[in-house]
């Protein structure tokens, strides 16, 4: 008991550079105090002692803003971050070491009672800000959920799923293109400098690499008509990019 206890105390100074000692984490961090109520509902859960358990759930949540069900299998040295919102279901299993920020749902998508209706999470996954995932798959060792992903099916470990629905990528099969994306002033993580949606930042990369394509074409066509080859036909026919038109298309 003193053992885990010391465990859920270690993991937050090692994950959180705003921990500042050992009584500031026991004292003030609501993710810390939900997990251990969570533990005392969910051993009443699992003695048959099902109102009890459900009572203590909810004055977690009055407490805490974190709404656990007592029956959710949470792992050991699992990190809720500010945790405000956080909502994880009955079915829902959380694996050891994995990171949850606040306004998560481990939701379900199903009405049935008894059957797995809630995500599981593998080991050292971390779930961002306010993404959703929904369902009773499985999300693998070693993943990541990016902010506000809608995610409805299963992520291969070590995967990345971002946007909504949640789109999945592969650390190995997606590295050239997230340092492709990266150069075009995008992160297909989630994360930018500037905080924009990646997926309209690499539109915008796109109008612009397509525009710059354009006064390529016609610097050459120009210059092969100055050596007395005409190409009147090919730029009639070729369609024009208005960068300007397309990137308010985007934004609105």
């Amino acid at each position: 008991m003193l053992g885990r206890l010391r465990e859920d105390i270690a993991c937050i100074r090692d994950r959180d550079p705003a921990a500042r000692s050992t009584w500031e984490v026991v004292t003030c961090y609501p993710g810390l105090h939900a997990l251990w109520f969570h533990r005392l509902a969910h051993w009443c859960w699992t003695h048959g002692l099902r109102w009890a358990g459900r009572f203590i759930s909810h004055l977690s949540r009055w407490f805490t803003g974190i709404e656990i069900h007592p029956g959710a299998v949470i792992g050991r040295r699992v990190f809720i971050d500010h945790g405000m919102g956080i909502v994880i279901g009955e079915t829902a299993e959380v694996g050891d070491d994995s990171t949850l920020y606040q306004g998560v749902t481990l939701g379900g998508t199903s009405l049935a009672r008894g059957v797995k209706r809630h995500p599981t999470l593998g080991r050292g996954v971390i779930v961002g800000a306010g993404a959703k995932v929904l369902g009773g798959f499985t999300v693998g060792d070693g993943a990541r959920i990016g902010s506000n992903a809608v995610v409805i099916k299963e992520v291969p470990p070590g995967a990345t799923a971002v946007g909504n629905p949640a789109r999945i990528l592969h650390k190995e099969s997606d590295a050239q293109r997230e340092q492709a994306a990266n150069r075009m002033g995008f992160s297909a993580y989630g994360l930018s400098a500037g905080g924009d949606d990646p997926l309209v930042k690499a539109l915008h990369g796109l109008i612009d690499h397509a525009a710059q394509q354009q006064r390529e074409i016609e610097r050459l066509v120009a210059a092969l008509e100055r050596h007395g080859i005409p190409l009147h036909d090919v730029t009639a026919a070729a369609p024009t990019v208005d960068p300007q038109q397309l990137n308010k298309l985007v934004d609105e």
